[in-house]
Protein backbone atom coordinates (compact mmCIF):
# COMPACT_ATOMS: atom_id res chain seq x y z
CA UNK A 1 0.00 0.00 0.00
CA UNK A 2 1.39 3.50 -0.84
CA UNK A 3 0.46 6.71 0.44
CA UNK A 4 0.48 9.22 -3.02
CA UNK A 5 0.79 13.11 -2.95
CA UNK A 6 3.34 15.45 -3.55
CA UNK A 7 3.76 15.92 0.02
CA UNK A 8 1.36 13.49 2.07
CA UNK A 9 -0.28 14.55 5.25
CA UNK A 10 -1.71 10.98 6.74
CA UNK A 11 0.22 7.99 6.46
CA UNK A 12 -1.08 4.75 7.51
CA UNK A 13 1.31 3.04 9.94
CA UNK A 14 2.86 -0.03 7.68
CA UNK A 15 2.17 1.69 4.10
CA UNK A 16 4.57 3.28 2.49
CA UNK A 17 4.52 7.30 2.49
CA UNK A 18 5.91 8.76 -1.09
CA UNK A 19 7.25 12.50 -0.97
CA UNK A 20 8.05 14.04 -4.81
CA UNK A 21 10.53 16.82 -5.16
CA UNK A 22 11.25 18.60 -8.81
CA UNK A 23 14.80 20.40 -8.48
CA UNK A 24 14.85 24.14 -9.78
CA UNK A 25 18.57 24.09 -10.07
CA UNK A 26 20.61 22.48 -12.74
CA UNK A 27 22.29 18.92 -11.72
CA UNK A 28 24.13 17.71 -15.07
CA UNK A 29 23.47 14.17 -13.44
CA UNK A 30 21.00 13.99 -10.86
CA UNK A 31 22.66 10.53 -9.96
CA UNK A 32 25.51 11.44 -8.77
CA UNK A 33 25.44 15.47 -8.31
CA UNK A 34 23.01 15.60 -5.73
CA UNK A 35 22.06 13.60 -2.68
CA UNK A 36 18.63 14.33 -0.65
CA UNK A 37 18.07 13.05 2.22
CA UNK A 38 15.68 13.14 4.62
CA UNK A 39 15.35 12.62 8.43
CA UNK A 40 11.96 11.73 10.41
CA UNK A 41 10.89 12.27 13.62
CA UNK A 42 8.46 10.13 15.54
CA UNK A 43 6.11 10.59 18.46
CA UNK A 44 8.69 7.87 20.90
CA UNK A 45 11.21 10.26 20.27
CA UNK A 46 12.79 8.21 17.27
CA UNK A 47 14.93 9.78 14.44
CA UNK A 48 14.89 7.30 10.82
CA UNK A 49 17.14 8.85 8.04
CA UNK A 50 16.96 7.72 4.59
CA UNK A 51 17.96 8.75 1.39
CA UNK A 52 15.90 9.83 -1.49
CA UNK A 53 16.50 9.02 -5.31
CA UNK A 54 16.21 10.37 -8.66
CA UNK A 55 13.91 7.98 -10.74
CA UNK A 56 14.71 9.59 -13.94
CA UNK A 57 12.42 12.78 -13.87
CA UNK A 58 11.90 13.50 -10.20
CA UNK A 59 13.10 12.77 -6.57
CA UNK A 60 11.16 10.62 -4.41
CA UNK A 61 11.56 10.15 -1.02
CA UNK A 62 9.62 6.47 0.58
CA UNK A 63 9.58 6.12 4.16
CA UNK A 64 7.21 3.98 6.35
CA UNK A 65 6.25 4.37 10.09
CA UNK A 66 6.62 2.30 12.20
CA UNK A 67 4.47 3.91 15.12
CA UNK A 68 0.93 5.72 14.95
CA UNK A 69 1.36 9.54 16.36
CA UNK A 70 2.49 12.59 14.93
CA UNK A 71 5.82 12.81 13.11
CA UNK A 72 7.62 15.50 11.68
CA UNK A 73 9.83 15.17 8.37
CA UNK A 74 12.90 17.50 7.41
CA UNK A 75 14.37 16.99 3.91
CA UNK A 76 17.55 18.64 2.84
CA UNK A 77 19.60 18.61 -0.62
CA UNK A 78 23.73 18.70 -1.24
CA UNK A 79 24.10 21.43 -2.63
CA UNK A 80 21.14 22.96 -1.66
CA UNK A 81 18.18 22.95 -3.92
CA UNK A 82 15.07 24.97 -3.03
CA UNK A 83 12.57 22.79 -4.41
CA UNK A 84 14.49 19.30 -2.82
CA UNK A 85 13.92 20.84 0.66
CA UNK A 86 11.34 20.54 2.93
CA UNK A 87 10.01 20.94 6.53
CA UNK A 88 6.40 19.49 7.21
CA UNK A 89 4.56 17.11 9.43
CA UNK A 90 2.31 14.09 8.95
CA UNK A 91 -0.51 11.66 11.11
CA UNK A 92 0.35 8.08 11.04
CA UNK A 93 -2.83 6.20 11.73
CA UNK A 94 -2.78 2.78 13.11
CA UNK A 95 -2.58 -0.60 11.12
CA UNK A 96 -1.04 -3.59 10.98
CA UNK A 97 1.16 -3.93 8.29
CA UNK A 98 4.65 -4.49 7.96
CA UNK A 99 7.22 -6.67 6.78
CA UNK A 100 8.86 -10.54 8.38
CA UNK A 101 11.02 -10.02 10.64
CA UNK A 102 14.70 -11.53 11.62
CA UNK A 103 14.25 -12.74 15.42
CA UNK A 104 17.16 -15.30 16.80
CA UNK A 105 16.28 -17.43 19.49
CA UNK A 106 12.36 -17.11 18.92
CA UNK A 107 10.92 -20.15 16.70
CA UNK A 108 12.91 -20.75 13.63
CA UNK A 109 14.20 -17.31 13.48
CA UNK A 110 11.52 -15.16 11.88
CA UNK A 111 8.45 -13.31 13.10
CA UNK A 112 5.73 -11.96 11.26
CA UNK A 113 4.61 -8.28 11.64
CA UNK A 114 2.57 -9.10 14.53
CA UNK A 115 5.72 -11.53 16.15
CA UNK A 116 4.70 -14.21 15.77
CA UNK A 117 6.88 -17.26 14.58
CA UNK A 118 7.05 -18.20 11.23
CA UNK A 119 7.51 -21.12 9.19
CA UNK A 120 9.03 -19.58 5.94
CA UNK A 121 8.29 -21.23 2.76
CA UNK A 122 9.80 -20.19 -0.29
CA UNK A 123 10.27 -20.13 -3.95
CA UNK A 124 13.26 -19.06 -6.45
CA UNK A 125 12.30 -16.82 -9.32
CA UNK A 126 15.88 -15.01 -9.66
CA UNK A 127 14.88 -13.28 -13.10
CA UNK A 128 11.23 -12.38 -11.76
CA UNK A 129 12.19 -8.55 -12.89
CA UNK A 130 13.18 -9.57 -15.93
CA UNK A 131 10.25 -11.66 -16.43
CA UNK A 132 7.76 -8.64 -15.89
CA UNK A 133 9.85 -6.33 -17.68
CA UNK A 134 9.42 -8.66 -21.06
CA UNK A 135 5.59 -8.92 -20.36
CA UNK A 136 5.05 -12.45 -18.64
CA UNK A 137 2.44 -12.58 -16.02
CA UNK A 138 4.66 -12.06 -12.39
CA UNK A 139 1.06 -10.83 -10.68
CA UNK A 140 -0.37 -14.03 -11.60
CA UNK A 141 2.68 -15.91 -10.61
CA UNK A 142 3.52 -14.24 -7.19
CA UNK A 143 -0.69 -14.40 -6.15
CA UNK A 144 -1.05 -18.47 -6.88
CA UNK A 145 2.21 -18.34 -4.80
CA UNK A 146 0.57 -16.47 -1.66
CA UNK A 147 -2.62 -18.59 -2.12
CA UNK A 148 -0.99 -21.87 -1.96
CA UNK A 149 0.85 -20.85 0.99
CA UNK A 150 4.67 -19.34 0.48
CA UNK A 151 5.93 -16.61 1.93
CA UNK A 152 8.67 -15.29 0.27
CA UNK A 153 10.32 -15.33 -3.51
CA UNK A 154 14.38 -15.15 -3.65
CA UNK A 155 14.56 -12.32 -6.86
CA UNK A 156 17.94 -10.47 -7.83
CA UNK A 157 17.57 -7.39 -8.85
CA UNK A 158 20.17 -7.24 -11.72
CA UNK A 159 19.07 -10.53 -13.57
CA UNK A 160 21.51 -12.43 -16.19
CA UNK A 161 20.86 -13.31 -19.72
CA UNK A 162 23.13 -16.50 -19.50
CA UNK A 163 23.79 -19.41 -16.68
CA UNK A 164 26.82 -21.55 -17.71
CA UNK A 165 27.03 -23.72 -18.86
CA UNK A 166 23.70 -23.71 -21.27
CA UNK A 167 21.40 -21.45 -19.78
CA UNK A 168 20.26 -18.98 -21.86
CA UNK A 169 17.53 -16.66 -21.16
CA UNK A 170 16.35 -16.47 -23.96
CA UNK A 171 12.84 -15.03 -23.34
CA UNK A 172 14.30 -11.94 -22.54
CA UNK A 173 12.91 -9.80 -25.59
CA UNK A 174 13.86 -6.48 -24.14
CA UNK A 175 17.18 -5.09 -22.65
CA UNK A 176 17.04 -6.01 -18.66
CA UNK A 177 20.52 -4.27 -17.88
CA UNK A 178 19.66 -1.68 -15.08
CA UNK A 179 22.56 0.79 -15.56
CA UNK A 180 22.75 3.37 -18.52
CA UNK A 181 24.72 2.28 -21.44
CA UNK A 182 25.20 -1.23 -21.97
CA UNK A 183 27.16 -4.37 -20.93
CA UNK A 184 29.46 -3.53 -23.66
CA UNK A 185 29.70 0.42 -22.58
CA UNK A 186 28.43 0.54 -19.27
CA UNK A 187 27.56 3.65 -17.26
CA UNK A 188 27.68 2.85 -13.82
CA UNK A 189 26.77 7.05 -12.93
CA UNK A 190 23.15 6.28 -13.72
CA UNK A 191 20.45 3.91 -14.01
CA UNK A 192 17.60 2.83 -16.36
CA UNK A 193 14.60 4.59 -15.54
CA UNK A 194 12.30 2.24 -17.44
CA UNK A 195 13.86 -1.20 -15.81
CA UNK A 196 13.37 0.46 -12.42
CA UNK A 197 9.74 1.57 -13.36
CA UNK A 198 9.18 -2.23 -13.67
CA UNK A 199 10.76 -3.66 -10.48
CA UNK A 200 8.49 -0.80 -9.07
CA UNK A 201 5.56 -2.04 -9.59
CA UNK A 202 6.64 -5.87 -9.27
CA UNK A 203 7.61 -4.85 -5.54
CA UNK A 204 4.12 -3.00 -4.55
CA UNK A 205 2.44 -5.68 -6.52
CA UNK A 206 4.21 -8.14 -4.04
CA UNK A 207 3.04 -5.54 -1.79
CA UNK A 208 -0.47 -5.64 -2.23
CA UNK A 209 -0.72 -9.26 -2.43
CA UNK A 210 0.77 -9.81 0.97
CA UNK A 211 3.91 -11.82 -0.40
CA UNK A 212 7.43 -11.09 0.92
CA UNK A 213 10.75 -10.66 -1.28
CA UNK A 214 14.15 -11.15 -0.94
CA UNK A 215 16.29 -8.82 -3.04
CA UNK A 216 19.38 -9.90 -3.90
CA UNK A 217 21.67 -6.74 -4.24
CA UNK A 218 24.38 -8.47 -6.98
CA UNK A 219 23.36 -11.33 -8.72
CA UNK A 220 26.16 -14.37 -9.14
CA UNK A 221 29.58 -12.78 -8.72
CA UNK A 222 30.84 -14.74 -11.60
CA UNK A 223 29.40 -12.33 -13.95
CA UNK A 224 29.65 -8.78 -15.46
CA UNK A 225 30.06 -6.33 -13.90
CA UNK A 226 30.47 -7.83 -10.17
CA UNK A 227 33.58 -9.97 -11.45
CA UNK A 228 35.34 -6.49 -12.72
CA UNK A 229 35.61 -4.95 -9.68
CA UNK A 230 38.45 -2.10 -11.84
CA UNK A 231 35.46 -1.37 -13.91
CA UNK A 232 32.69 -1.74 -11.27
CA UNK A 233 34.59 0.61 -8.51
CA UNK A 234 34.06 0.78 -4.84
CA UNK A 235 31.91 4.09 -5.95
CA UNK A 236 29.46 2.54 -8.21
CA UNK A 237 29.12 -0.17 -6.32
CA UNK A 238 27.90 2.28 -3.26
CA UNK A 239 25.80 4.15 -5.57
CA UNK A 240 24.18 1.00 -6.52
CA UNK A 241 23.26 0.32 -2.87
CA UNK A 242 22.25 3.72 -2.30
CA UNK A 243 19.72 3.68 -4.91
CA UNK A 244 18.41 0.08 -3.76
CA UNK A 245 17.84 1.16 -0.33
CA UNK A 246 16.46 4.46 -1.20
CA UNK A 247 13.84 2.76 -3.19
CA UNK A 248 12.94 -0.45 -1.78
CA UNK A 249 13.87 -0.21 2.02
CA UNK A 250 10.48 0.85 2.87
CA UNK A 251 8.15 -1.48 1.15
CA UNK A 252 6.61 -3.83 3.41
CA UNK A 253 7.08 -6.69 0.93
CA UNK A 254 11.15 -6.56 0.78
CA UNK A 255 11.60 -8.91 3.76
CA UNK A 256 15.26 -9.39 2.82
CA UNK A 257 18.51 -7.60 1.76
CA UNK A 258 21.03 -10.19 0.24
CA UNK A 259 24.24 -9.00 -0.31
CA UNK A 260 25.26 -11.08 -3.16
CA UNK A 261 24.40 -14.78 -4.61
CA UNK A 262 27.17 -16.70 -3.55
CA UNK A 263 29.00 -14.13 -1.95
CA UNK A 264 32.15 -15.89 -2.12
CA UNK A 265 32.93 -15.07 -5.36
CA UNK A 266 34.00 -11.82 -4.69
CA UNK A 267 36.10 -10.30 -6.23
CA UNK A 268 36.77 -11.67 -9.01
CA UNK A 269 34.27 -14.33 -9.87
CA UNK A 270 36.53 -17.37 -9.20
CA UNK A 271 34.67 -20.77 -7.26
CA UNK A 272 36.32 -20.80 -4.09
CA UNK A 273 36.52 -19.55 -0.90
CA UNK A 274 38.55 -16.74 -0.12
CA UNK A 275 38.35 -14.55 3.13
CA UNK A 276 38.33 -10.95 1.64
CA UNK A 277 34.56 -12.05 0.67
CA UNK A 278 33.94 -12.09 4.75
CA UNK A 279 35.95 -9.09 5.00
CA UNK A 280 33.40 -7.50 1.72
CA UNK A 281 30.46 -8.76 3.24
CA UNK A 282 30.86 -7.35 6.89
CA UNK A 283 31.50 -3.92 5.21
CA UNK A 284 28.31 -4.15 2.98
CA UNK A 285 26.28 -4.98 5.89
CA UNK A 286 27.26 -2.23 7.79
CA UNK A 287 26.93 0.03 5.04
CA UNK A 288 23.71 -0.98 3.67
CA UNK A 289 22.28 -0.34 7.99
CA UNK A 290 23.66 2.89 8.01
CA UNK A 291 21.51 3.53 4.71
CA UNK A 292 18.02 1.52 5.36
CA UNK A 293 16.04 2.75 8.51
CA UNK A 294 13.19 -0.20 8.37
CA UNK A 295 15.13 -3.01 9.94
CA UNK A 296 15.32 -5.28 7.41
CA UNK A 297 16.95 -8.28 7.90
CA UNK A 298 21.01 -8.01 6.10
CA UNK A 299 21.44 -11.84 5.02
CA UNK A 300 24.18 -13.73 2.74
CA UNK A 301 23.75 -16.96 0.71
CA UNK A 302 27.00 -18.72 0.20
CA UNK A 303 28.00 -21.15 -2.63
CA UNK A 304 31.80 -22.49 -2.25
CA UNK A 305 32.37 -24.69 0.82
CA UNK A 306 34.06 -22.70 3.50
CA UNK A 307 33.91 -22.66 7.43
CA UNK A 308 31.27 -21.80 9.43
CA UNK A 309 29.29 -18.64 9.44
CA UNK A 310 29.65 -18.40 12.47
CA UNK A 311 33.89 -18.49 12.12
CA UNK A 312 33.81 -16.35 8.96
CA UNK A 313 31.57 -13.41 11.03
CA UNK A 314 33.02 -13.71 14.01
CA UNK A 315 34.72 -10.30 14.19
CA UNK A 316 31.38 -8.32 13.91
CA UNK A 317 28.77 -10.61 15.13
CA UNK A 318 25.81 -8.43 14.66
CA UNK A 319 26.79 -7.05 11.15
CA UNK A 320 24.59 -10.25 9.27
CA UNK A 321 21.37 -11.05 10.53
CA UNK A 322 20.80 -14.19 8.29
CA UNK A 323 22.36 -16.77 6.47
CA UNK A 324 20.57 -18.20 2.99
CA UNK A 325 22.01 -21.92 3.31
CA UNK A 326 23.06 -23.50 -0.04
CA UNK A 327 23.67 -26.98 0.88
CA UNK A 328 22.39 -29.63 -2.10
CA UNK A 329 23.22 -32.92 -0.68
CA UNK A 330 23.58 -35.86 -2.97
CA UNK A 331 22.65 -34.80 -6.38
CA UNK A 332 24.20 -37.78 -8.76
CA UNK A 333 22.69 -40.69 -10.31
CA UNK A 334 22.62 -43.11 -7.85
CA UNK A 335 21.44 -40.93 -4.29
CA UNK A 336 20.05 -37.89 -6.19
CA UNK A 337 16.92 -38.75 -5.04
CA UNK A 338 17.87 -39.15 -1.45
CA UNK A 339 19.78 -35.62 -1.05
CA UNK A 340 22.23 -37.12 1.20
CA UNK A 341 24.54 -35.69 3.55
CA UNK A 342 22.34 -32.26 3.64
CA UNK A 343 21.46 -31.93 6.87
CA UNK A 344 24.94 -32.28 7.98
CA UNK A 345 26.38 -29.35 5.73
CA UNK A 346 23.81 -27.62 7.42
CA UNK A 347 24.77 -28.32 10.90
CA UNK A 348 28.38 -27.37 10.08
CA UNK A 349 27.82 -24.30 8.27
CA UNK A 350 25.80 -23.24 11.10
CA UNK A 351 27.89 -24.40 14.42
CA UNK A 352 27.58 -22.02 16.63
CA UNK A 353 25.97 -19.32 14.65
CA UNK A 354 23.67 -17.36 16.39
CA UNK A 355 21.38 -15.38 13.88
CA UNK A 356 18.60 -16.91 11.54
CA UNK A 357 18.97 -18.95 8.67
CA UNK A 358 17.03 -20.18 6.04
CA UNK A 359 17.55 -23.56 3.79
CA UNK A 360 17.43 -21.14 0.35
CA UNK A 361 18.81 -23.70 -2.22
CA UNK A 362 19.23 -27.27 -2.98
CA UNK A 363 19.40 -27.70 -6.48
CA UNK A 364 15.92 -26.68 -8.20
CA UNK A 365 13.90 -29.34 -9.57
CA UNK A 366 14.18 -30.43 -13.39
CA UNK A 367 11.44 -30.03 -15.69
CA UNK A 368 12.56 -33.43 -17.94
CA UNK A 369 10.28 -31.53 -20.90
CA UNK A 370 12.93 -29.27 -20.46
CA UNK A 371 16.19 -29.23 -22.10
CA UNK A 372 19.16 -30.18 -19.83
CA UNK A 373 20.97 -26.91 -19.91
CA UNK A 374 22.21 -27.01 -15.97
CA UNK A 375 23.94 -31.17 -15.49
CA UNK A 376 23.96 -30.37 -12.21
CA UNK A 377 20.00 -30.48 -11.83
CA UNK A 378 19.43 -33.84 -13.93
CA UNK A 379 18.70 -35.35 -10.68
CA UNK A 380 17.08 -33.07 -8.80
CA UNK A 381 13.69 -34.38 -9.50
CA UNK A 382 10.26 -34.21 -6.99
CA UNK A 383 11.86 -36.96 -4.66
CA UNK A 384 15.18 -35.25 -3.88
CA UNK A 385 12.71 -31.73 -3.81
CA UNK A 386 10.62 -33.58 -1.05
CA UNK A 387 13.73 -35.53 0.62
CA UNK A 388 15.63 -32.38 1.15
CA UNK A 389 12.86 -29.90 2.11
CA UNK A 390 12.69 -32.40 4.85
CA UNK A 391 16.14 -32.74 5.90
CA UNK A 392 15.82 -28.61 6.10
CA UNK A 393 12.72 -28.46 8.22
CA UNK A 394 14.10 -31.58 10.47
CA UNK A 395 17.18 -29.13 10.97
CA UNK A 396 14.91 -26.15 12.72
CA UNK A 397 15.08 -24.15 9.24
CA UNK A 398 12.54 -22.91 6.81
CA UNK A 399 12.67 -23.61 3.15
CA UNK A 400 13.03 -22.16 -0.17
CA UNK A 401 13.04 -24.36 -3.16
CA UNK A 402 13.40 -23.39 -7.07
CA UNK A 403 11.75 -25.37 -9.99
CA UNK A 404 13.32 -25.48 -14.13
CA UNK A 405 10.24 -23.52 -14.98
CA UNK A 406 10.68 -20.33 -13.06
CA UNK A 407 14.33 -20.22 -11.43
CA UNK A 408 16.25 -18.50 -14.34
CA UNK A 409 16.98 -19.14 -18.08
CA UNK A 410 13.41 -20.32 -18.44
CA UNK A 411 9.89 -18.92 -18.32
CA UNK A 412 6.62 -20.67 -17.41
CA UNK A 413 5.13 -18.85 -15.09
CA UNK A 414 1.93 -20.94 -15.43
CA UNK A 415 2.77 -24.83 -14.55
CA UNK A 416 3.70 -25.65 -11.53
CA UNK A 417 6.21 -28.76 -11.36
CA UNK A 418 5.36 -32.02 -9.20
CA UNK A 419 7.86 -30.66 -6.16
CA UNK A 420 5.00 -27.68 -5.07
CA UNK A 421 2.65 -30.35 -3.68
CA UNK A 422 5.42 -31.98 -1.53
CA UNK A 423 6.22 -28.74 -0.43
CA UNK A 424 2.95 -27.89 0.39
CA UNK A 425 2.39 -31.07 2.11
CA UNK A 426 5.40 -29.82 4.25
CA UNK A 427 4.28 -26.33 5.24
CA UNK A 428 0.77 -27.79 6.38
CA UNK A 429 2.79 -30.28 8.44
CA UNK A 430 4.69 -27.53 10.45
CA UNK A 431 1.92 -25.05 10.27
CA UNK A 432 -1.14 -26.91 10.99
CA UNK A 433 -0.01 -30.34 12.93
CA UNK A 434 2.46 -29.41 15.49
CA UNK A 435 3.86 -26.07 17.53
CA UNK A 436 6.69 -25.54 14.98
CA UNK A 437 8.58 -23.40 16.81
CA UNK A 438 9.20 -24.80 20.13
CA UNK A 439 10.38 -27.81 18.00
CA UNK A 440 14.22 -28.57 18.16
CA UNK A 441 16.60 -31.33 16.12
CA UNK A 442 16.66 -33.89 18.90
CA UNK A 443 19.27 -36.84 17.53
CA UNK A 444 19.59 -38.09 20.91
CA UNK A 445 16.33 -39.39 20.98
CA UNK A 446 17.49 -42.32 17.77
CA UNK A 447 18.95 -45.23 19.50
CA UNK A 448 21.61 -46.97 17.79
CA UNK A 449 23.02 -48.70 15.55
CA UNK A 450 22.23 -45.67 12.95
CA UNK A 451 21.76 -46.35 9.64
CA UNK A 452 24.04 -45.61 6.76
CA UNK A 453 24.49 -41.95 5.93
CA UNK A 454 21.30 -40.61 3.97
CA UNK A 455 19.07 -43.61 5.70
CA UNK A 456 19.26 -42.92 9.12
CA UNK A 457 16.00 -41.36 11.35
CA UNK A 458 15.72 -37.56 11.88
CA UNK A 459 14.06 -36.54 14.96
CA UNK A 460 12.53 -33.53 16.66
CA UNK A 461 11.51 -32.24 20.17
CA UNK A 462 9.04 -30.40 21.46
CA UNK A 463 10.47 -28.73 24.18
CA UNK A 464 7.34 -27.53 26.04
CA UNK A 465 5.00 -31.13 25.66
CA UNK A 466 7.47 -33.31 24.71
CA UNK A 467 6.11 -33.65 21.05
CA UNK A 468 8.47 -36.13 19.04
CA UNK A 469 8.42 -35.73 15.00
CA UNK A 470 10.49 -38.33 13.60
CA UNK A 471 11.55 -38.23 9.51
CA UNK A 472 12.77 -41.70 7.84
CA UNK A 473 13.69 -40.92 4.50
CA UNK A 474 13.77 -44.27 3.28
CA UNK A 475 10.81 -45.71 5.59
CA UNK A 476 11.54 -48.86 7.69
CA UNK A 477 11.14 -48.38 11.29
CA UNK A 478 13.35 -46.80 14.40
CA UNK A 479 13.80 -47.21 18.04
CA UNK A 480 13.68 -44.61 20.47
CA UNK A 481 15.37 -43.29 23.61
CA UNK A 482 14.19 -41.05 26.78
CA UNK A 483 10.79 -40.58 25.82
CA UNK A 484 9.83 -40.48 29.42
CA UNK A 485 6.80 -42.61 29.19
CA UNK A 486 6.19 -46.43 28.81
CA UNK A 487 3.57 -45.75 25.66
CA UNK A 488 3.07 -43.24 23.31
CA UNK A 489 0.32 -42.13 20.77
CA UNK A 490 1.72 -42.02 16.88
CA UNK A 491 0.39 -40.78 13.85
CA UNK A 492 1.71 -41.31 10.41
CA UNK A 493 2.24 -38.46 8.04
CA UNK A 494 2.58 -38.82 4.31
CA UNK A 495 5.35 -36.63 2.95
CA UNK A 496 4.02 -37.42 -0.59
CA UNK A 497 0.32 -37.01 0.15
CA UNK A 498 -0.27 -34.84 2.90
CA UNK A 499 -2.39 -37.61 4.80
CA UNK A 500 -2.60 -37.73 8.25
CA UNK A 501 -3.17 -40.68 9.81
CA UNK A 502 -6.00 -41.48 12.97
CA UNK A 503 -3.93 -42.21 16.17
CA UNK A 504 -2.36 -45.33 17.34
CA UNK A 505 -1.19 -46.37 21.07
CA UNK A 506 2.13 -48.47 21.18
CA UNK A 507 4.80 -49.40 23.96
CA UNK A 508 7.79 -47.00 23.42
CA UNK A 509 9.66 -50.23 23.66
CA UNK A 510 8.97 -51.25 20.40
CA UNK A 511 10.11 -49.61 17.15
CA UNK A 512 8.56 -46.82 15.64
CA UNK A 513 7.22 -47.05 12.29
CA UNK A 514 6.52 -49.52 9.35
CA UNK A 515 8.89 -52.45 11.03
CA UNK A 516 7.19 -55.09 8.88
CA UNK A 517 7.75 -52.92 5.25
CA UNK A 518 9.16 -54.88 2.36
CA UNK A 519 13.19 -54.69 2.04
CA UNK A 520 12.50 -52.50 -1.39
CA UNK A 521 9.73 -50.19 0.20
CA UNK A 522 12.18 -47.02 0.20
CA UNK A 523 9.15 -44.61 0.67
CA UNK A 524 9.74 -41.52 3.27
CA UNK A 525 7.90 -41.48 6.54
CA UNK A 526 6.58 -39.14 9.10
CA UNK A 527 5.93 -40.06 12.63
CA UNK A 528 4.02 -37.88 14.99
CA UNK A 529 4.45 -39.12 18.61
CA UNK A 530 2.83 -38.01 21.70
CA UNK A 531 2.31 -39.34 25.19
CA UNK A 532 -0.21 -41.74 25.23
Amino acid sequence: MTTTGVHPDRVTRGAVAEWLFDARGGHPNPYTDVVVAAEFHGPGGQVRRIEGFYDGQRFRVRFSPDEAGAWQVRVVSRPHDDGLCLEGAFEVLPGTGGPARVAPGTGWGFTDARGRPLFVLGDTAYHLFGMAHCGADVAGYLRRRREQGFDLVRVRVPVSPFHPPNGHSDWQTRSCWPWGGSPQHPLFDRFDPAWFATVDRVVAEASRIGIGLELVVEGWGTEFPFNARGTFTAEWEDLWLRHLVARYDAWDSVWIWTLMNEYEFYPDGVARYDRVADLWALRMARRLKQLAPHGKAVAVHNGPPGPPFAERFAVDPGAIDAVMVQSWGSHDAREGWLATGLETRIGELLDGWRGSALLSEYGYERNPALPLNLPLHEFCDVEHTRRGAWRGAMSGLGVVHGFDNTWGPFLNLRDDQEGVAVLLHLARFFREHVAFHRLRPAPGLVAGPMAEEGRSALAMRDSADGTVVVYLPVGGSVRLTGLGAATAAVRDYDPRTGVLSESRVQSCDLPFGAAGAAADDLRDRVLLITRG
